[in-house]
C-alpha cells in the first residue's frame, strides 16, 4: 500500500514538472530578458503560410522523472535481487518513456509566416500558433526583433 502511495505522489510531481517545462512560442508572448528592451519594427505583406510542428524540449528532466517513477515501480515488482532488477529496468523503460513524454507534451503546432518585407527582402518567421490569432496572405503586418528573436504580429 506505502508503496501504491509513494507511486502516485511521485507520478503526479513528474505530470506537473513537465507542464511546468512548456515555455510558450507564440507571438505575443517574451522572455524576462526581452522585456523593457528596444525592438526594430519592419513592416512587410504575407507571402505564404504554410503549417508546421514545433518539436517539444528534450531537457533531462523528463527522462529523470520518468527513470525516478520506473524504478520506484519497478522496486515494488518481487523481492530480494529480482526487486532489484526490475528496479534497474524500470528505471531504464521509464527513463526512455518520460524523454518521450516531455517531448510530445511540449511539441506545439506552429506557423511558417514568408513575409515579403517594404524593403524587399523576403523572410520566412516560424511562431506557435494562437487559436485567435489568425493570418492571412495580402496581410500587413508588423516584424518585431530583439536580441535575435523576431515575431510576426497584426
Amino acid at each position: 500500500m506505502r508503496k501504491s502511495v509513494v507511486l502516485l505522489a511521485t507520478m503526479t510531481s513528474v505530470g506537473l514538472l513537465l507542464g511546468g517545462c512548456q515555455s510558450s512560442l507564440t507571438g505575443d508572448s517574451y522572455s524576462r530578458d526581452e522585456a523593457r528592451q528596444v525592438q526594430t519594427v519592419r513592416m512587410g505583406t504575407i507571402e505564404s503560410l504554410r503549417p508546421v510542428k514545433i518539436e517539444g524540449t528534450k531537457t533531462p528532466i523528463g527522462s529523470v522523472a520518468g527513470a525516478a517513477v520506473g524504478g520506484i515501480g519497478g522496486s515494488a515488482i518481487g523481492g530480494g535481487k529480482g526487486s532489484y532488477v526490475a528496479a534497474i529496468i524500470g528505471a531504464v523503460a521509464g527513463g526512455l518513456i518520460g524523454a518521450a513524454t516531455e517531448e510530445g507534451l511540449t511539441r506545439a503546432q506552429g506557423v511558417e509566416i514568408t513575409v515579403r518585407e517594404d524593403d524587399g527582402s523576403l523572410r520566412a518567421y516560424v511562431q506557435e500558433v494562437q487559436e485567435n490569432e489568425i493570418f492571412r496572405v495580402g496581410e500587413r503586418v508588423r516584424i518585431m526583433s530583439v536580441n535575435g528573436t523576431s515575431r510576426v504580429a497584426h
